[in-house]
């Protein structure tokens, strides 16, 4: 057993480091954040399919944060193909839609740290037996890649499994991701590139219909971007230091990836 001294000593530890990590974060005064995001990337950013309303981990995050900065969010939807145009010109302070944290994405907005690196794997229909790897797809012609234009899915289908032609024709675009998925349930496409949770969730609404195949593809660290210059970038990061040293961001990515259900 410890001793009285010891104990006292180790509470008295965690009083000062608890505040002591609060006061190293920024206070911005209620300053509102204008936050956008589309509102189509599963677990991330979705409409709960009771209310209508806007929930996912991105909208935790984001909300998280501003919580801690004491600032306060107003969110917006907008179309994944002018969000980071809209970012960086200052239309929002901050956009979330799974954004893979890229050079040339980061010559055009600036980036939070990662607040997650989710794993890209194939997402068939049920009944598909040809595709086993990125090699077994490459090497069959006539199978075909459905994605939305853009997207980290669209780029790894065609850098990290097929040719790095972005005009290949085996690569059919769509406006959104879930429109993708759909073509690939109708037999009009052969797969779509998606991360283990995403996969998770279409399989789970939809029993029978998908399967998840393969290895793997790619890793890729997602981040929010914000207006380049922006005062925002420093406060987020720090406040995404103290969401993952508290454990806080890991709850909420296994609550989000692995316990929600929609129920």
């Amino acid at each position: 057993m410890f001793k009285t001294s010891a104990l006292l000593a180790v509470a008295a530890a965690a009083l000062v480091s608890l505040p002591a990590m609060a006061q190293d974060l920024p206070n911005l005064e209620g300053r509102t954040i204008h936050a956008v995001t589309e509102n189509a990337y599963y677990p991330l950013n979705f409409a709960d399919p009771k209310t209508g309303e806007g929930i996912g981990l991105e909208y935790d995050v984001i909300n998280e944060i501003a919580k801690r900065l004491n600032a306060k969010v107003e969110w917006s939807l907008g179309a994944w193909d002018v969000m980071i145009e809209a970012v960086r010109t200052g239309q929002f302070d901050v956009g979330a839609d799974g954004i893979t944290i890229t050079a040339e994405r980061s010559a055009q907005v600036d980036f939070t740290q990662p607040f997650i690196t989710v794993e890209q794997y194939f997402l068939v229909r049920a009944d598909e037996d040809r595709i086993t790897s990125k090699e077994s797809f490459a090497e069959h012609p006539d199978l075909l890649f459905g994605a939305q234009a853009g997207t980290s899915s669209f780029y790894t289908a065609i850098y990290d499994v097929l040719d790095g032609d972005e005009a290949n024709p085996r690569v059919k675009v769509f406006d959104t991701f879930g429109a993708a998925v759909q073509a690939v349930k109708a037999g009009d496409v052969d797969a779509v590139i998606a991360d283990q949770a995403a996969s998770a969730g279409y399989i789970g609404a939809d029993p029978g219909a998908f399967k998840q195949v393969g290895q793997s593809i790619k890793s890729d660290p997602l981040g929010l971007i914000l207006t380049p210059g922006s005062d925002l970038v420093a406060p987020f990061n720090a406040a995404l230091d103290q969401l993952k040293a508290e454990g806080w961001l890991d709850e909420r990515i296994n609550y989000w990836f692995f316990q929600y259900s929609g129920e």
